[in-house]
């Protein structure tokens, strides 16, 4: 069967995803054709391939829409797919992000939200900054099912042993991947704390992560594939270090540091995290949640350091992996001496390639 887009046959869509969404289209009355689909490739991902599909009805200024995720070649290393859906059902059950409209073996379709994904720019923005916080609190809250304990470490173990075996010796040595080891089990040592909050974390809130309504104001989040339980201060380092990125660039890749948030930004946000739930709080808690963010940062630069290393060998799309995965590393042993003070013991060849 030939599926029409923008009047030609496009062979770029797996036949079984066609089928799923001339099935759909079919049960929508508003829908002229049904094999009559526009598609239209989302910028900025980096996992997968993201495309939007459009049917046009009688109304020229209305169409449905849905989502299609096209899966990275490579990226199970990363997580389990299957776990994925799971965590993808639980949110929608919850009141969380998109309903899932079907699967194919190489991806899935979801429902379009018919709300604005955000910019970098837009995380800058104390408003909306303050309603992103308050839905990560929320998020933060959800009861999911499976266990409930932090899985950084062995996630960036588990990395990080992938990241060796595919790595030449020559690219182990210029990314420090052979020191590692020694940070992550001193990262889990300093930052671990009896009392630590646990939440159910998204761990890639970044701006393309992020939709809002413009009428509502609703926020909502969305792409789970690494969301697991973690310290909720971790969740919020990585959101931090996001304000760095901008991955609509001609170079999506380069992170700029200097707008990484100030010391005022960060706290407007943790107060807003903290009184969104409605109790009160107290100078402590917001200090301690403060330099605990800032502390996670360091986690999260070797989290994403190892994730850009892999992808560089297992993904296809049309990013620098390896430069991303430089940048982030160079953070991590710029900022690791004023995070953890008499801690830090700085790499005997930390200039070398950094």
């Amino acid at each position: 069967m030939a599926i029409k887009t923008n009047g030609f046959v496009d062979g770029s869509l797996p036949e079984e995803l066609m089928q799923i969404l001339v099935t759909l289209a079919s049960t929508w009355e508003d829908v002229n054709d049904p094999n009559y689909i526009q598609v239209k490739r989302l910028n900025g991902a980096m996992t997968n391939e993201v495309f939007q599909i459009l049917w046009p009805n009688d109304k020229n200024d209305l169409n449905r829409k849905v989502l299609v995720r096209i899966y990275g070649e490579g990226v199970e290393v990363f997580f389990n797919r299957d776990d994925e859906i799971r965590t993808f059902e639980n949110l929608s059950h919850h009141g969380q992000g998109p309903r899932l409209l079907g699967r194919f073996s190489d991806g899935r379709v979801e429902e379009f939200l018919h709300a604005r994904t955000l910019t970098a720019e837009d995380l800058r923005d104390p408003e909306i900054s303050s309603l992103i916080a308050g839905k990560m609190r929320e998020f933060h809250g959800l009861d999911m099912p499976g266990t409930k304990t932090v899985i950084l470490w062995n996630r960036l173990r588990r990395w990080l042993r992938k990241a060796k075996s595919l790595c030449s010796l020559a690219d182990i040595k210029e990314y420090g991947l052979d020191t590692l080891d020694d940070e992550i089990q001193l990262l889990e040592k300093e930052l671990t704390q009896d009392d630590q909050e646990i939440g159910f974390c998204h761990n890639d809130l970044q701006y393309g992560n992020i939709m809002m309504d413009e009428q509502t104001k609703l926020v909502t989040l969305i792409d789970y594939e690494y969301a697991s339980y973690n310290p909720i201060a971790y969740d919020l380092a990585n959101h931090f270090s996001e304000m760095a990125a901008n991955y609509h660039t001609d170079q999506p890749h380069i992170l700029d540091y200097t707008k990484y948030p100030d010391e005022e930004e960060r706290r407007r946000f943790v107060v807003a995290y903290l009184n969104s739930s409605g109790d009160d709080i107290c100078d402590s808690e917001v200090e301690n949640l403060l330099q605990n963010a800032e502390k996670y940062s360091l986690a999260n630069h070797i989290f994403w350091g190892l994730w850009g290393i892999i992808s560089a060998y297992v993904n296809n799309i049309d990013f620098d992996y390896k430069e991303y995965a430089r940048q982030r590393f160079q953070q991590y042993w710029l900022r690791k001496p004023q995070l953890l003070g008499p801690f830090a013991v700085p790499r005997d060849d930390c200039e070398n390639g950094f």
